[in-house]
């Protein structure tokens, strides 16, 4: 019985794709609403963030459509799938490829401004590592609006927008990653 179920999606698969690929757009919508929700997860357990997710289901829809002609029936789902994943993949490098550039310029503009000793050079890198450290023990879900904010020194409305929330999703998350660092850190850690 499964088999048959089975068989049965796959034929409506094939159907499906063949009136996108005939420019049906209705058709591609009845396979965006059968798939979006297992795309969703799989993006997700890579990136583990949903807006992050739900932005790059979206994007992952969009190469689908776009790369439907070149799809040769080896097994849709599993095709979309890979799609997926080597877009969220692709989206989490980038994400923390950028944290560490800025991270990094931060450390050495720190360190250009004060060349007064090399004992003031090795406090400052020491403190720059360590900050680093502590911003990486910050649970994924705050990481991002405490560098944001602390870092790269954005505003709430700044955020607000980039990430497609209202300033009081903001706010928040701040106060919540606030109160995480005080329950987790001491002012000793940092000295």
């Amino acid at each position: 019985m499964e088999a048959v179920r089975k068989g049965e999606r796959e034929i409506s698969d094939q159907v499906l794709i063949q009136k996108v690929k005939s420019g049906n757009d209705h058709a591609f919508r009845l396979l965006v609403e059968k798939y979006r929700n297992d795309l969703f997860r799989t993006i997700y357990a890579v990136l583990r963030d949903q807006k992050e997710a739900e932005d790059a289901a979206q994007e992952v829809f969009l190469k689908i459509y776009t790369s439907l002609p070149q799809y040769e029936n080896q097994g849709f789902k599993t095709w979309i799938t890979r799609i997926a994943v080597n877009h969220a993949i692709d989206l989490k490098r980038k994400r923390d490829r950028r944290q560490e550039d800025i991270i990094d310029v931060i450390e050495y503009d720190t360190i250009g401004t004060q060349r007064e000793s090399v004992e003031t050079e090795v406090i400052l890198k020491e403190r720059a590592m360590l900050v680093r450290e502590k911003l990486y023990e910050l649970p994924e879900n705050y990481q991002n609006v405490i560098y944001d904010f602390y870092i790269a020194e954005k505003t709430y409305q700044q955020m607000a927008e980039e990430q497609n929330v209202q300033v009081k999703t903001i706010e928040t998350k701040l106060y919540r990653a606030r109160n995480w660092m005080k329950k987790h850190w001491k002012e000793d850690d940092f000295s």
